[in-house]
């Protein structure tokens, strides 16, 4: 087991996690529909200016661009065959970031497979388990420092992918849902539903990014922590819901200082990880990590 990270919560620090990735590279020239993880392959220093540039704007944790780096996410590409490869190459780049400064971990990021479980979708649990193993055990022999089963809506996927890290090692792992339904997912699921089912299979955080408003966010952390005030709790929101602009872009509107200052709320609400999902930049993180750390010094 990686102890870095379960070191510095046992220590109490409040860690800075990274923004977000793929509005990030679409400002970049990731084209709509192309999935981040072509990219890993593809234009690698791309990924790599990314992170580095989270590094540098104060990120004890950045997330590997592996999202979508399952084979079910990946089945229509191609790497379709090359999962091992995709999640190997996005640790490598996260690790030659990390290296920027002393101490930065590196997470190995674990989103939806992109499709309903049965009865609502076409997807079996052997199917999705066993898609989330082969990614869990690339990204663990590859030199993770924790996993992250980010973006969640449904119990019974982040409940097969939480197994399927088991699988693959005893490294600490992170369980975090979407709520882009106020106080809920997609599929209803409630932060109490996740604190009692996930507490009790030994976590090492609970959590919550995307979603909708900061506001929001703020009162799902204030909802994990009163269910469950002993463990660390995890918040990434976006900056802002997405809006569309004339020319048809989709820009998010709350700025950097605006995303310092819910971070301060959110640790003040008892969150232990903090940074940014959709439409936070490197920018929206270094004032994360300067509100955090005024705030540290004021108490």
């Amino acid at each position: 087991m990686s102890q870095l990270f379960l070191d510095q919560l046992n220590s109490g620090k409040i860690l800075i996690s990274d923004g977000a990735t793929g509005t990030n590279l679409q400002s970049v020239g990731l084209k709509a529909g192309v999935s981040p993880e072509v990219w890993v392959m593809e234009q690698p220093q791309k990924i790599l200016d990314l992170e580095r540039a989270f590094v540098r704007a104060g990120s004890d944790i950045i997330l590997t661009c592996t999202f979508g780096g399952t084979r079910l996410r990946l089945k229509d590409g191609d790497y379709a065959n090359l999962v091992p490869e995709v999640n190997h190459k996005a640790v490598e780049l996260a690790r030659q970031a990390a290296s920027q400064r002393t101490g930065v971990m590196v997470a190995g990021s674990m989103g939806p497979v992109g499709a309903l479980l049965k009865p609502y979708g076409p997807l079996t649990l052997e199917e999705v388990t066993a898609a989330y193993a082969e990614q869990a055990f690339a990204l663990t022999e590859a030199g993770v420092d924790l996993l992250v089963i980010e973006t969640q809506f449904s119990l019974e996927e982040a409940q097969a992918a939480l197994a399927a890290a088991r699988q693959a090692g005893d490294l600490p792992v992170v369980v975090s849902f979407s709520y882009d339904r106020g106080a809920r997912t997609m599929m209803g699921v409630k932060p109490s539903q996740v604190v009692k089912t996930f507490q009790p299979l030994g976590v090492a955080a609970i959590g919550a990014n995307c979603g909708t408003t900061l506001d929001n966010m703020e009162l799902i952390v204030k909802e994990y922590v009163e269910l469950a005030p002993a463990l660390p709790i995890w918040a990434k929101p976006n900056a802002g819901m997405p809006e569309l602009t004339d020319a048809g872009e989709t820009v998010f509107k709350v700025t950097p200082k605006e995303m310092g200052a819910a971070a301060v709320c959110n640790v003040s609400a008892g969150a232990r990880i903090v940074g940014g999902c959709c439409g936070s930049s490197p920018e929206h993180v270094a004032d994360i990590a300067r509100s955090i750390k005024e705030k540290l010094s004021i108490n």
